[in-house]
């Protein structure tokens, strides 16, 4: 491979790594969200909490860690669905990301 070559090939992988990164912190900042009061990043770890807690309220830390009562059944419903449409739309992204490299 000549220079032009190299130089074109390593400023496409880092075009590339810049746009996953830039894509990554678009979704990850459509998981957070008010509730109650609280300010809440969905995570599947709090998907579970959520889930073994039922339909009991609870009292959780938000992302500032302030105490926060809640009632788990209706911000699982929140967290899973909002869980599922950024993986949904982040992996379609990621895969025509993909395609153009």
């Amino acid at each position: 491979m000549d220079t032009d070559k190299l130089v074109a090939h390593s400023r496409a992988r880092f075009d590339h790594a810049a746009a996953k990164r830039t894509l990554k912190e678009k979704y990850k900042a459509q998981l957070i969200f008010g509730w109650n009061g609280g300010m809440f990043e969905t995570t599947p770890e709090m998907i579970t909490f959520f889930a073994l807690c039922g339909d009991k309220l609870v009292v959780v830390l938000d992302m500032y860690g302030n105490p926060i009562e809640v009632k788990a059944s209706d911000l699982l419903h929140i967290m899973h669905n909002r869980w599922e449409a950024c993986m949904k739309n982040w992996h379609t992204e990621y895969e025509e990301l993909n395609k153009k490299r």
